[in-house]
């Protein structure tokens, strides 16, 4: 048997894990998350319904898009390792794996579910052809999107979309493609020639979303074609980089980090960190009001729940109310694992660059227990 990646198409986090499989050369089946053997006998085995969910030859589970990547990263699978080697590309590439997963949901959902006049007959096809058991009915795959569209859109307003903050949404979106494009002009990928975790990190909402629903892909092709292109290149198995001379898959010489990678960073302390700052302090009233937790439990009635609750926080001129979700905090750590773990030259060096670039928050704001992920599930640590 081959790897089988369980997902949708149209899925986020399952688009991280997919192109990552494809850059590495892993042989692998796309199997769709409506198949009745997913329901029956994944879905049991992880807890929950969620994906991506990597099945690998000997039958081992795998969920989530950073864990895929960590278990071919671990057995040295990799043909282009998307760990850097050096510590400040290592820092940028865990930095951007947080912000492109998380920092860019509000762009996604509000592109995908707020213009129904351009996407809903797209999404109307695709979410049941993914999620609808396979032989299911015109009525049946209605009823598939009616529900799982609905849950979507109600789950908007949790990520801070709502009619009063849909400009600025848009005009952050449109800060960010702008930085992004001028970034590549210069490189294929984020860290030079070769991908790295920030990109599977950013291809996750870019593709899925961004790159794939009609009106924002149209938007992207006008606005960004440089981002297009880079959506093309992170899900071809080569390099697909002909416009930049085909560079070798190095990244960038000495750890550089370009004055336009700087303009990124930038832009994500400025829209992203005090959802971090927010989501951290609610983390930590929250565990203090729950002395009691045993280690390895998640402390939620239902253990597959994934949200402790919501917490506001002000947002270019707008009080944003946000689901707060251990995950984050268990990708957030990741980042602040790859500093303290660093040589204290090299700890310097990175500490530097995230004051320089307004991001040192990062490595200060620390939940009081850590979030681990076991059985597929994130739990409190002692």
């Amino acid at each position: 048997m081959t790897y089988r990646l369980y997902g949708t198409p149209g899925s986020l986090y399952t688009g991280k894990a997919r192109s990552y499989l494809i850059k590495q050369g892993v042989p692998f089946e796309n199997r769709a998350a409506g198949e009745a053997r997913f329901r029956a006998e994944i879905v049991p085995k992880i807890g929950r319904w969620i994906i991506p969910v990597l099945e690998t030859p000997a039958g081992e589970l795998i969920q989530d898009g950073s864990e895929i990547i960590a278990h071919f990263e671990a057995e040295g699978r990799a043909r282009l390792p998307a760990y850097p080697a050096t510590p400040l590309h290592r820092l940028v590439a865990q930095v951007f794996e947080l912000f492109g997963g998380e920092g860019l949901l509000r762009p996604a959902m509000h592109y995908r579910w707020n213009f129904d006049d351009t996407n809903r007959a797209f999404l109307e096809r695709d979410f049941p052809a993914a999620l609808a058991p396979t032989g299911a009915s015109e009525a049946a795959q209605a009823e598939v999107f009616a529900m799982a569209s609905g849950r979507m859109r109600k789950a908007m307003a949790g990520f801070g979309v709502s009619p009063e903050t849909i400009p600025a949404v848009e005009a952050a979106y449109a800060e960010f493609l702008r930085l992004f494009d001028d970034h590549l002009a210069g490189s294929p990928y984020l860290l030079g020639g070769a991908p790295s975790l920030g990109d599977y990190g950013l291809i996750a909402p870019l593709y899925a979303h961004l790159a794939r629903d009609p009106y924002p892909a149209r938007m992207m092709q006008r606005t960004a074609f440089r981002v297009w292109r880079w959506v093309e290149r992170m899900n071809a198995a080569d390099q697909d980089a002909g416009e930049y001379g085909c560079p070798p898959p190095e990244l960038f010489a000495d750890d550089a980090v370009p004055e336009t990678l700087k303009r990124l960073l930038r832009f994500v302390a400025e829209d992203y960190l005090p959802e971090v700052e927010a989501f951290v302090a609610f983390t930590n009233a929250w565990l203090a009001d729950h002395p009691g937790l045993e280690p390895g439990t998640n402390g939620m009635p239902r253990t597959q729940d994934r949200v402790i609750g919501q917490t506001a926080f002000a947002w270019r001129g707008h009080e944003l109310r946000v689901n707060v979700m251990p995950y984050r905090v268990y990708l957030l750590q990741k980042v602040q694992a790859v500093v303290d773990e660093a040589a204290p030259p090299a700890r310097a060096a990175m500490r530097a660059l995230l004051d320089e670039t307004g991001l040192s928050g990062l490595l200060d704001l620390r939940v009081a227990r850590r979030v681990e992920r076991r059985g597929q599930l994130e739990v409190w640590g002692a």
